[in-house]
Protein backbone atom coordinates (compact mmCIF):
# COMPACT_ATOMS: atom_id res chain seq x y z
CA UNK A 1 0.00 0.00 0.00
CA UNK A 2 1.47 3.51 -1.04
CA UNK A 3 1.53 5.85 2.11
CA UNK A 4 -0.68 9.10 1.46
CA UNK A 5 1.05 12.43 1.33
CA UNK A 6 -0.06 15.63 2.63
CA UNK A 7 2.10 18.62 2.24
CA UNK A 8 5.58 16.68 1.14
CA UNK A 9 4.98 14.61 4.48
CA UNK A 10 4.19 10.94 4.66
CA UNK A 11 1.15 9.29 6.86
CA UNK A 12 0.90 5.87 6.84
CA UNK A 13 -2.82 4.50 7.55
CA UNK A 14 -2.02 3.22 10.99
CA UNK A 15 -0.25 6.91 11.66
CA UNK A 16 -3.25 8.22 10.39
CA UNK A 17 -5.21 6.30 12.83
CA UNK A 18 -3.49 6.69 16.23
CA UNK A 19 -3.32 10.32 15.71
CA UNK A 20 -7.13 10.58 15.18
CA UNK A 21 -7.50 8.21 17.99
CA UNK A 22 -5.57 10.03 19.95
CA UNK A 23 -6.84 13.44 19.56
CA UNK A 24 -10.14 12.00 20.07
CA UNK A 25 -9.43 10.47 23.33
CA UNK A 26 -8.22 13.82 23.95
CA UNK A 27 -11.63 15.27 23.92
CA UNK A 28 -12.36 12.81 26.48
CA UNK A 29 -9.46 12.50 28.62
CA UNK A 30 -8.90 15.79 29.65
CA UNK A 31 -12.09 16.81 30.74
CA UNK A 32 -12.47 13.98 32.89
CA UNK A 33 -8.95 14.31 34.08
CA UNK A 34 -9.55 17.75 35.82
CA UNK A 35 -12.92 16.69 36.99
CA UNK A 36 -10.87 13.85 38.99
CA UNK A 37 -8.47 16.31 40.01
CA UNK A 38 -11.26 18.34 42.29
CA UNK A 39 -12.34 14.62 43.32
CA UNK A 40 -9.01 14.39 45.16
CA UNK A 41 -9.53 17.90 46.16
CA UNK A 42 -6.84 19.06 44.01
CA UNK A 43 -6.14 21.99 41.50
CA UNK A 44 -7.75 20.86 37.81
CA UNK A 45 -4.37 21.99 36.48
CA UNK A 46 -3.08 18.54 37.83
CA UNK A 47 -5.46 16.34 36.27
CA UNK A 48 -4.10 17.72 33.13
CA UNK A 49 -0.38 16.87 34.30
CA UNK A 50 -1.38 13.21 34.89
CA UNK A 51 -2.86 13.07 31.54
CA UNK A 52 0.62 14.52 30.09
CA UNK A 53 3.67 13.01 32.12
CA UNK A 54 2.17 9.49 33.11
CA UNK A 55 0.91 8.73 29.78
CA UNK A 56 4.01 9.13 27.98
CA UNK A 57 6.51 6.97 30.02
CA UNK A 58 3.21 4.13 29.98
CA UNK A 59 3.37 4.92 26.34
CA UNK A 60 7.16 3.84 26.08
CA UNK A 61 7.42 1.23 28.50
CA UNK A 62 3.78 -0.60 28.69
CA UNK A 63 3.03 -4.14 27.09
CA UNK A 64 -0.39 -2.82 25.71
CA UNK A 65 -0.87 -1.21 22.22
CA UNK A 66 -3.39 1.16 23.46
CA UNK A 67 -3.77 1.62 27.29
CA UNK A 68 -4.12 5.13 27.91
CA UNK A 69 -2.89 5.83 31.26
CA UNK A 70 -3.91 8.75 33.36
CA UNK A 71 -6.37 9.49 36.21
CA UNK A 72 -9.49 7.30 37.44
CA UNK A 73 -12.54 7.96 39.45
CA UNK A 74 -10.92 5.02 42.11
CA UNK A 75 -7.45 6.22 42.02
CA UNK A 76 -8.95 10.29 42.33
CA UNK A 77 -10.97 9.09 45.35
CA UNK A 78 -8.51 6.89 47.04
CA UNK A 79 -5.92 10.01 46.51
CA UNK A 80 -8.18 12.26 48.03
CA UNK A 81 -9.06 10.28 50.84
CA UNK A 82 -5.16 9.74 51.44
CA UNK A 83 -4.57 13.32 51.47
CA UNK A 84 -7.32 14.92 53.07
CA UNK A 85 -5.86 12.55 56.64
CA UNK A 86 -2.54 14.68 55.46
CA UNK A 87 -3.55 17.96 54.95
CA UNK A 88 -6.59 18.42 56.38
CA UNK A 89 -6.76 22.51 56.10
CA UNK A 90 -6.79 21.98 52.10
CA UNK A 91 -3.56 23.96 51.78
CA UNK A 92 -2.65 24.13 48.30
CA UNK A 93 1.38 24.72 48.85
CA UNK A 94 0.96 21.84 51.30
CA UNK A 95 -1.27 19.71 49.06
CA UNK A 96 1.12 19.74 45.93
CA UNK A 97 4.03 18.24 48.30
CA UNK A 98 1.32 15.83 49.60
CA UNK A 99 0.48 14.39 46.15
CA UNK A 100 3.96 14.69 44.83
CA UNK A 101 5.13 12.31 47.93
CA UNK A 102 1.97 9.39 47.62
CA UNK A 103 2.14 9.37 43.56
CA UNK A 104 6.21 8.82 44.14
CA UNK A 105 6.11 6.32 46.47
CA UNK A 106 2.75 4.72 44.72
CA UNK A 107 5.35 4.81 41.38
CA UNK A 108 8.51 3.13 43.88
CA UNK A 109 6.01 0.41 45.18
CA UNK A 110 4.83 -0.94 42.06
CA UNK A 111 8.59 -0.87 41.00
CA UNK A 112 9.37 -2.80 43.29
CA UNK A 113 6.75 -5.29 43.18
CA UNK A 114 7.91 -5.79 40.08
CA UNK A 115 11.75 -6.66 40.98
CA UNK A 116 10.16 -8.94 43.53
CA UNK A 117 8.07 -10.52 40.43
CA UNK A 118 4.81 -9.78 42.81
CA UNK A 119 2.56 -9.42 39.01
CA UNK A 120 0.63 -12.29 40.87
CA UNK A 121 -0.64 -10.48 43.47
CA UNK A 122 -3.11 -8.67 40.71
CA UNK A 123 -5.46 -11.13 40.97
CA UNK A 124 -5.51 -11.22 44.85
CA UNK A 125 -8.74 -9.53 44.23
CA UNK A 126 -11.33 -11.46 43.27
CA UNK A 127 -14.10 -10.34 40.55
CA UNK A 128 -17.29 -10.07 43.09
CA UNK A 129 -15.67 -8.76 45.62
CA UNK A 130 -13.88 -6.11 42.95
CA UNK A 131 -17.57 -5.38 41.77
CA UNK A 132 -18.45 -4.35 45.42
CA UNK A 133 -15.11 -2.58 45.96
CA UNK A 134 -16.09 -0.32 42.88
CA UNK A 135 -19.62 0.14 43.43
CA UNK A 136 -18.85 1.26 46.94
CA UNK A 137 -16.37 3.69 45.57
CA UNK A 138 -19.01 4.61 42.92
CA UNK A 139 -21.41 6.07 45.70
CA UNK A 140 -18.64 7.92 47.80
CA UNK A 141 -17.84 10.09 44.28
CA UNK A 142 -21.50 10.54 43.60
CA UNK A 143 -22.42 11.77 47.26
CA UNK A 144 -18.84 13.84 47.56
CA UNK A 145 -19.74 15.22 44.34
CA UNK A 146 -23.56 16.17 45.52
CA UNK A 147 -22.66 19.29 47.08
CA UNK A 148 -20.77 20.84 44.20
CA UNK A 149 -24.35 20.50 41.84
CA UNK A 150 -26.18 21.80 44.65
CA UNK A 151 -23.93 25.06 44.91
CA UNK A 152 -23.55 24.38 48.83
CA UNK A 153 -20.36 22.94 51.41
CA UNK A 154 -20.33 20.44 53.42
CA UNK A 155 -17.48 19.10 55.96
CA UNK A 156 -16.70 15.67 55.04
CA UNK A 157 -16.94 13.30 58.12
CA UNK A 158 -17.89 9.82 56.51
CA UNK A 159 -20.10 8.72 54.03
CA UNK A 160 -23.44 8.06 56.11
CA UNK A 161 -22.69 11.77 58.02
CA UNK A 162 -22.35 13.10 54.64
CA UNK A 163 -25.85 12.25 53.68
CA UNK A 164 -27.48 13.75 56.95
CA UNK A 165 -24.77 16.83 56.55
CA UNK A 166 -26.33 17.50 52.50
CA UNK A 167 -30.24 16.98 53.78
CA UNK A 168 -29.37 19.55 56.53
CA UNK A 169 -27.74 22.19 53.87
CA UNK A 170 -30.69 21.27 51.56
CA UNK A 171 -32.02 25.21 52.02
CA UNK A 172 -28.88 26.55 50.69
CA UNK A 173 -29.30 25.04 47.42
CA UNK A 174 -28.79 27.76 44.40
CA UNK A 175 -31.17 26.90 41.78
CA UNK A 176 -28.67 28.29 39.33
CA UNK A 177 -26.34 26.07 39.95
CA UNK A 178 -28.62 23.00 40.20
CA UNK A 179 -30.10 24.44 36.51
CA UNK A 180 -26.58 24.28 35.15
CA UNK A 181 -25.58 20.96 36.81
CA UNK A 182 -29.22 19.40 35.83
CA UNK A 183 -28.27 20.76 32.26
CA UNK A 184 -24.73 19.25 32.16
CA UNK A 185 -26.05 16.03 33.45
CA UNK A 186 -28.86 15.77 30.93
CA UNK A 187 -26.23 16.92 27.65
CA UNK A 188 -23.80 14.15 28.89
CA UNK A 189 -26.73 11.52 29.40
CA UNK A 190 -28.51 12.09 26.19
CA UNK A 191 -24.91 12.44 23.99
CA UNK A 192 -23.29 9.27 26.09
CA UNK A 193 -26.82 6.94 24.81
CA UNK A 194 -27.10 8.25 21.49
CA UNK A 195 -23.16 8.68 20.49
CA UNK A 196 -20.74 6.02 22.83
CA UNK A 197 -17.40 6.88 23.24
CA UNK A 198 -17.80 10.35 21.74
CA UNK A 199 -16.01 13.36 22.83
CA UNK A 200 -19.05 14.51 25.06
CA UNK A 201 -17.04 15.65 28.03
CA UNK A 202 -15.53 18.11 25.65
CA UNK A 203 -18.61 19.47 23.99
CA UNK A 204 -20.36 20.08 28.11
CA UNK A 205 -17.01 21.78 28.71
CA UNK A 206 -16.71 24.50 25.82
CA UNK A 207 -20.52 25.14 26.60
CA UNK A 208 -19.96 25.32 29.93
CA UNK A 209 -17.03 28.11 29.23
CA UNK A 210 -19.07 30.10 26.91
CA UNK A 211 -21.93 30.04 28.99
CA UNK A 212 -20.06 31.05 32.04
CA UNK A 213 -17.85 33.73 29.60
CA UNK A 214 -21.26 35.30 27.85
CA UNK A 215 -23.19 35.44 31.91
CA UNK A 216 -20.51 36.27 34.53
CA UNK A 217 -21.60 33.22 36.12
CA UNK A 218 -18.65 34.04 38.89
CA UNK A 219 -20.30 37.07 39.54
CA UNK A 220 -23.12 35.84 40.28
CA UNK A 221 -21.92 33.14 43.02
CA UNK A 222 -21.59 30.86 40.70
CA UNK A 223 -17.97 28.75 42.02
CA UNK A 224 -15.78 28.37 38.94
CA UNK A 225 -12.41 26.82 38.53
CA UNK A 226 -10.39 29.48 39.10
CA UNK A 227 -7.25 30.58 37.84
CA UNK A 228 -5.26 27.76 36.09
CA UNK A 229 -1.03 28.77 35.52
CA UNK A 230 -1.09 28.75 31.49
CA UNK A 231 2.70 26.68 31.29
CA UNK A 232 3.98 23.31 31.75
CA UNK A 233 4.39 21.52 34.65
CA UNK A 234 7.39 22.29 36.95
CA UNK A 235 9.75 20.35 38.71
CA UNK A 236 7.78 19.16 42.52
CA UNK A 237 9.67 17.66 44.75
CA UNK A 238 8.18 14.69 47.39
CA UNK A 239 9.20 15.10 50.88
CA UNK A 240 10.86 12.24 52.75
CA UNK A 241 8.71 13.83 55.72
CA UNK A 242 5.72 12.44 54.57
CA UNK A 243 6.59 8.87 53.85
CA UNK A 244 5.66 7.34 56.81
CA UNK A 245 2.36 9.00 56.99
CA UNK A 246 1.68 8.36 53.21
CA UNK A 247 2.81 4.86 53.09
CA UNK A 248 0.11 2.57 54.13
CA UNK A 249 -2.03 4.18 51.27
CA UNK A 250 0.06 4.54 48.67
CA UNK A 251 0.88 0.44 49.51
CA UNK A 252 -3.56 0.37 48.62
CA UNK A 253 -3.36 2.91 45.55
CA UNK A 254 -0.67 0.76 43.92
CA UNK A 255 -2.50 -2.32 44.26
CA UNK A 256 -5.46 -0.80 42.87
CA UNK A 257 -3.68 0.88 40.49
CA UNK A 258 -2.11 -2.02 39.41
CA UNK A 259 -4.95 -4.18 39.12
CA UNK A 260 -7.16 -1.44 37.10
CA UNK A 261 -4.22 -1.19 34.46
CA UNK A 262 -4.35 -5.33 34.21
CA UNK A 263 -7.68 -5.58 34.17
CA UNK A 264 -8.03 -2.84 31.38
CA UNK A 265 -5.02 -3.99 29.63
CA UNK A 266 -6.44 -7.76 29.03
CA UNK A 267 -9.95 -6.10 28.67
CA UNK A 268 -8.88 -4.38 25.45
CA UNK A 269 -6.06 -6.51 24.39
CA UNK A 270 -6.79 -7.96 20.78
CA UNK A 271 -6.41 -11.27 19.51
CA UNK A 272 -3.62 -10.65 17.41
CA UNK A 273 -1.41 -8.72 19.97
CA UNK A 274 1.04 -9.94 21.99
CA UNK A 275 -0.71 -10.57 25.95
CA UNK A 276 0.01 -8.14 28.63
CA UNK A 277 2.89 -9.40 30.56
CA UNK A 278 1.89 -8.37 34.45
CA UNK A 279 5.49 -7.77 35.74
CA UNK A 280 6.64 -5.21 32.98
CA UNK A 281 3.20 -3.84 33.43
CA UNK A 282 4.37 -2.90 37.11
CA UNK A 283 7.72 -1.77 35.79
CA UNK A 284 5.65 0.54 32.98
CA UNK A 285 2.85 2.02 35.66
CA UNK A 286 5.46 2.56 38.24
CA UNK A 287 7.97 4.51 36.13
CA UNK A 288 5.00 6.76 34.84
CA UNK A 289 3.99 7.11 38.53
CA UNK A 290 7.35 8.14 39.71
CA UNK A 291 8.15 10.13 36.58
CA UNK A 292 4.72 12.18 37.06
CA UNK A 293 5.23 12.49 40.77
CA UNK A 294 7.86 15.33 39.99
CA UNK A 295 6.01 17.43 37.42
CA UNK A 296 3.05 17.22 39.73
CA UNK A 297 0.72 14.65 38.82
CA UNK A 298 -1.59 12.61 41.11
CA UNK A 299 -1.48 8.95 40.96
CA UNK A 300 -2.30 7.09 37.47
CA UNK A 301 -3.11 3.86 36.16
CA UNK A 302 -5.10 2.65 33.17
CA UNK A 303 -9.01 3.74 32.41
CA UNK A 304 -11.14 1.47 30.77
CA UNK A 305 -13.24 4.47 29.22
CA UNK A 306 -10.38 6.57 27.64
CA UNK A 307 -8.80 3.02 26.60
CA UNK A 308 -12.45 2.25 24.78
CA UNK A 309 -12.37 5.41 23.02
CA UNK A 310 -8.92 4.53 21.43
CA UNK A 311 -9.60 0.99 20.49
CA UNK A 312 -13.47 2.02 18.95
CA UNK A 313 -11.73 5.01 16.95
CA UNK A 314 -9.27 2.55 15.40
CA UNK A 315 -5.77 3.42 17.62
CA UNK A 316 -3.27 1.01 16.38
CA UNK A 317 -0.43 1.66 18.78
CA UNK A 318 1.25 3.70 21.65
CA UNK A 319 1.48 6.87 19.15
CA UNK A 320 -2.25 7.29 20.53
CA UNK A 321 -1.45 8.07 23.51
CA UNK A 322 1.78 10.20 22.86
CA UNK A 323 -1.02 12.29 20.75
CA UNK A 324 -2.88 12.69 23.72
CA UNK A 325 -0.57 13.67 25.63
CA UNK A 326 0.60 16.18 23.01
CA UNK A 327 -3.18 17.97 23.49
CA UNK A 328 -2.45 18.02 27.09
CA UNK A 329 0.39 20.03 26.76
CA UNK A 330 -1.13 22.33 24.51
CA UNK A 331 -3.97 22.78 26.35
CA UNK A 332 -1.86 23.96 29.36
CA UNK A 333 -0.26 26.22 27.21
CA UNK A 334 -3.03 27.71 25.04
CA UNK A 335 -6.14 26.91 26.90
CA UNK A 336 -6.10 27.41 30.69
CA UNK A 337 -7.17 31.21 31.16
CA UNK A 338 -10.83 29.95 29.27
CA UNK A 339 -10.42 26.78 31.44
CA UNK A 340 -10.42 28.70 34.72
CA UNK A 341 -14.07 29.89 33.60
CA UNK A 342 -16.02 26.15 33.68
CA UNK A 343 -18.45 26.16 36.58
CA UNK A 344 -17.84 23.85 39.59
CA UNK A 345 -21.00 22.39 38.67
CA UNK A 346 -20.03 21.21 35.01
CA UNK A 347 -16.97 19.23 36.63
CA UNK A 348 -19.31 17.25 39.26
CA UNK A 349 -21.82 16.49 36.33
CA UNK A 350 -18.89 15.16 33.83
CA UNK A 351 -17.57 12.94 36.92
CA UNK A 352 -21.12 11.60 38.49
CA UNK A 353 -22.02 10.60 34.65
CA UNK A 354 -18.55 8.36 34.70
CA UNK A 355 -18.99 7.76 37.97
CA UNK A 356 -21.99 5.85 38.15
CA UNK A 357 -20.49 3.06 35.75
CA UNK A 358 -18.99 1.75 38.52
CA UNK A 359 -22.41 1.06 40.42
CA UNK A 360 -23.65 -2.47 38.61
CA UNK A 361 -26.27 -3.52 40.00
CA UNK A 362 -26.79 -6.35 37.55
CA UNK A 363 -23.26 -7.88 38.11
CA UNK A 364 -24.95 -7.90 41.77
CA UNK A 365 -27.92 -9.97 40.06
CA UNK A 366 -25.49 -12.18 38.34
CA UNK A 367 -23.55 -12.67 40.75
CA UNK A 368 -26.35 -14.00 43.31
CA UNK A 369 -27.63 -15.99 40.48
CA UNK A 370 -24.52 -18.16 39.59
CA UNK A 371 -22.92 -18.17 43.33
CA UNK A 372 -24.97 -16.63 46.95
CA UNK A 373 -21.38 -16.86 48.98
CA UNK A 374 -19.47 -14.93 45.83
CA UNK A 375 -22.31 -12.70 46.75
CA UNK A 376 -22.35 -12.09 50.15
CA UNK A 377 -18.23 -10.92 49.55
CA UNK A 378 -19.32 -8.43 46.79
CA UNK A 379 -22.23 -7.06 49.36
CA UNK A 380 -19.83 -7.07 52.11
CA UNK A 381 -17.23 -5.18 50.11
CA UNK A 382 -19.52 -2.87 48.84
CA UNK A 383 -20.67 -1.75 52.73
CA UNK A 384 -17.09 -2.05 53.69
CA UNK A 385 -16.17 1.27 51.58
CA UNK A 386 -18.93 3.09 52.48
CA UNK A 387 -18.35 2.56 56.61
CA UNK A 388 -14.65 2.23 57.27
CA UNK A 389 -13.90 4.09 53.89
CA UNK A 390 -12.24 3.96 50.60
CA UNK A 391 -8.66 3.01 51.69
CA UNK A 392 -9.45 0.59 54.55
CA UNK A 393 -12.17 -0.78 52.28
CA UNK A 394 -9.64 -1.98 50.24
CA UNK A 395 -7.89 -4.31 52.72
CA UNK A 396 -11.61 -5.21 53.53
CA UNK A 397 -11.56 -6.37 49.69
CA UNK A 398 -8.25 -8.14 50.15
CA UNK A 399 -9.21 -10.02 53.54
CA UNK A 400 -12.47 -11.01 51.92
CA UNK A 401 -10.99 -12.80 48.93
CA UNK A 402 -7.95 -14.75 50.85
CA UNK A 403 -10.93 -15.72 53.20
CA UNK A 404 -12.97 -16.84 50.28
CA UNK A 405 -10.17 -18.17 48.71
CA UNK A 406 -9.20 -20.07 51.99
CA UNK A 407 -12.87 -21.28 52.67
CA UNK A 408 -13.02 -23.04 49.11
CA UNK A 409 -9.72 -24.82 49.81
CA UNK A 410 -10.58 -26.07 53.28
CA UNK A 411 -13.55 -27.41 52.37
CA UNK A 412 -13.01 -30.02 49.63
CA UNK A 413 -16.05 -32.14 48.42
CA UNK A 414 -14.99 -35.82 47.92
CA UNK A 415 -17.79 -37.69 45.68
CA UNK A 416 -18.94 -41.24 45.42
CA UNK A 417 -18.27 -42.42 42.31
CA UNK A 418 -21.02 -44.57 40.51
CA UNK A 419 -21.05 -46.08 36.96
CA UNK A 420 -23.48 -44.63 33.72
CA UNK A 421 -25.64 -47.90 33.22
CA UNK A 422 -24.74 -49.46 29.63
CA UNK A 423 -21.37 -47.82 29.39
CA UNK A 424 -17.62 -47.24 30.75
CA UNK A 425 -18.64 -43.67 32.42
CA UNK A 426 -17.77 -43.27 35.79
CA UNK A 427 -19.36 -39.92 37.35
CA UNK A 428 -20.46 -38.74 41.01
CA UNK A 429 -23.39 -40.19 42.59
CA UNK A 430 -26.01 -37.20 42.38
CA UNK A 431 -30.18 -36.99 42.31
CA UNK A 432 -29.58 -36.44 38.63
CA UNK A 433 -28.58 -39.58 38.03
CA UNK A 434 -30.45 -42.00 40.37
CA UNK A 435 -30.10 -45.08 38.09
CA UNK A 436 -26.24 -45.10 38.29
CA UNK A 437 -24.83 -48.49 39.66
CA UNK A 438 -22.72 -48.95 42.27
CA UNK A 439 -20.56 -52.86 43.15
CA UNK A 440 -21.04 -54.80 46.30
CA UNK A 441 -18.07 -54.57 48.24
CA UNK A 442 -16.24 -51.14 46.66
CA UNK A 443 -16.38 -48.00 47.75
CA UNK A 444 -15.31 -45.34 45.24
CA UNK A 445 -14.18 -41.97 46.19
CA UNK A 446 -13.39 -38.95 44.20
CA UNK A 447 -11.19 -36.20 46.43
CA UNK A 448 -11.29 -33.02 44.80
CA UNK A 449 -8.54 -30.54 45.09
CA UNK A 450 -5.54 -29.73 46.88
CA UNK A 451 -5.04 -31.83 50.18
CA UNK A 452 -3.26 -29.42 52.41
CA UNK A 453 -2.83 -29.69 56.75
CA UNK A 454 -5.97 -27.37 56.48
CA UNK A 455 -8.41 -29.51 54.83
CA UNK A 456 -6.57 -32.84 55.29
CA UNK A 457 -8.66 -34.15 58.86
CA UNK A 458 -12.41 -32.95 56.99
CA UNK A 459 -11.32 -34.99 54.13
CA UNK A 460 -10.40 -37.78 56.52
CA UNK A 461 -13.69 -37.33 58.45
CA UNK A 462 -15.75 -37.33 54.99
CA UNK A 463 -13.95 -40.47 53.55
CA UNK A 464 -14.15 -42.49 57.41
CA UNK A 465 -18.03 -41.35 57.18
CA UNK A 466 -18.59 -42.75 53.76
CA UNK A 467 -16.58 -45.92 54.54
CA UNK A 468 -18.76 -46.62 58.18
CA UNK A 469 -22.40 -45.85 56.25
CA UNK A 470 -21.21 -48.32 52.96
CA UNK A 471 -18.75 -51.15 54.65
CA UNK A 472 -16.65 -51.54 52.12
CA UNK A 473 -14.27 -54.45 51.85
CA UNK A 474 -11.97 -52.58 49.11
CA UNK A 475 -11.86 -48.78 49.19
CA UNK A 476 -10.70 -47.24 46.07
CA UNK A 477 -9.68 -43.47 45.80
CA UNK A 478 -9.73 -41.84 42.91
CA UNK A 479 -7.25 -39.13 42.69
CA UNK A 480 -7.22 -37.70 39.23
CA UNK A 481 -8.81 -34.36 40.92
CA UNK A 482 -5.99 -34.17 43.66
CA UNK A 483 -3.92 -31.85 41.80
CA UNK A 484 -1.05 -32.02 44.54
CA UNK A 485 -0.65 -32.76 47.96
CA UNK A 486 1.41 -31.52 51.13
CA UNK A 487 3.30 -33.45 53.59
CA UNK A 488 0.60 -33.09 56.20
CA UNK A 489 -1.83 -34.77 53.83
CA UNK A 490 0.59 -37.99 52.58
CA UNK A 491 0.65 -38.59 56.72
CA UNK A 492 -2.76 -38.54 56.81
CA UNK A 493 -3.32 -40.76 53.73
CA UNK A 494 -0.82 -43.28 55.83
CA UNK A 495 -2.53 -43.51 58.88
CA UNK A 496 -6.16 -44.09 57.47
CA UNK A 497 -4.79 -46.62 55.47
CA UNK A 498 -3.22 -48.40 58.05
CA UNK A 499 -6.66 -48.02 60.76
CA UNK A 500 -8.90 -49.01 57.14
CA UNK A 501 -6.35 -52.67 57.37
CA UNK A 502 -7.11 -52.91 60.80
CA UNK A 503 -10.44 -52.93 60.04
CA UNK A 504 -9.88 -55.86 57.17
CA UNK A 505 -10.56 -52.95 54.56
CA UNK A 506 -8.35 -52.62 51.11
CA UNK A 507 -7.59 -49.17 50.25
CA UNK A 508 -6.25 -48.82 46.32
CA UNK A 509 -5.18 -45.41 44.86
CA UNK A 510 -5.64 -44.44 41.20
CA UNK A 511 -5.12 -41.96 39.02
CA UNK A 512 -2.01 -40.04 40.73
CA UNK A 513 -0.88 -37.43 38.74
CA UNK A 514 3.01 -37.51 38.50
CA UNK A 515 3.71 -35.17 41.37
CA UNK A 516 1.31 -36.70 43.43
CA UNK A 517 2.61 -39.95 42.64
CA UNK A 518 6.32 -38.98 43.38
CA UNK A 519 5.08 -37.72 46.87
CA UNK A 520 3.56 -41.26 47.38
CA UNK A 521 6.87 -42.99 46.74
CA UNK A 522 9.04 -40.99 48.73
CA UNK A 523 6.93 -41.23 51.55
CA UNK A 524 7.00 -44.84 51.12
CA UNK A 525 3.17 -45.19 50.85
CA UNK A 526 3.26 -46.92 47.22
CA UNK A 527 5.92 -49.75 48.21
CA UNK A 528 3.32 -50.86 51.00
CA UNK A 529 0.81 -50.94 48.90
CA UNK A 530 2.38 -52.39 46.22
CA UNK A 531 1.64 -52.67 42.24
CA UNK A 532 -1.68 -55.08 43.40
CA UNK A 533 -2.90 -51.76 44.68
CA UNK A 534 -1.85 -48.71 42.52
CA UNK A 535 -3.78 -47.87 39.43
CA UNK A 536 -3.05 -46.06 36.21
CA UNK A 537 -7.18 -44.50 36.52
CA UNK A 538 -10.01 -45.81 38.18
CA UNK A 539 -11.32 -47.56 35.13
CA UNK A 540 -8.15 -50.04 35.48
CA UNK A 541 -9.22 -50.12 39.40
CA UNK A 542 -12.94 -50.76 38.68
CA UNK A 543 -12.06 -53.81 35.87
CA UNK A 544 -9.26 -55.40 38.08
CA UNK A 545 -12.10 -55.68 41.02
CA UNK A 546 -14.50 -56.81 38.63
CA UNK A 547 -12.20 -59.33 37.30
CA UNK A 548 -11.68 -60.59 40.82
CA UNK A 549 -15.27 -60.79 41.87
CA UNK A 550 -16.55 -63.29 38.57
CA UNK A 551 -13.23 -65.09 39.19
CA UNK A 552 -13.92 -65.77 42.50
Amino acid sequence: MIPETHGGASLTPGLRLDVVAGLTAAAVVLPKAMAYATVAGLPVSVGLYTAFVPMIVYALLGTSRVLSVSSTTTLAILAGTELGTVVPDGDPAKLITAVATLTALTGALLIAASVLRLGFVANFISSPVLTGFKAGIGLVIVLDQVPKLLGMHIEKTGFFRDIVSVVHHVPETSLLTVTIAATALIALWTMERLWPHSPAPLVVVGVGIVVSWLAGLNALGIATVGFIPRSLPSITLPSPDLIEQLLPGALGIALMSFTETIAAGRAFAASAEQPIRPNRELIATGAANLAGAFFGSMPAGGGTSQTAVVRAVGGQSQKASLVTATAAAATMLFLAPLLGLLPQAVLAAIVIIYSVGLIAPAEFASIRRVRRMEFRWALAAFLGVLIVGTLQGIVVAIVLSLIGLASQSAKPKVHVIGRKRGTDVLRPKSQDHPDDETFEGLLILRPEGRLFFANVQQVADQIQSLVTKHKPQVLALDMSGVFDIEYSAIQMMIESERRATAQGIAVWLAGLNPDVLDYVRASGLADKLGRERLFFSIHTALQRYLEGVNGS
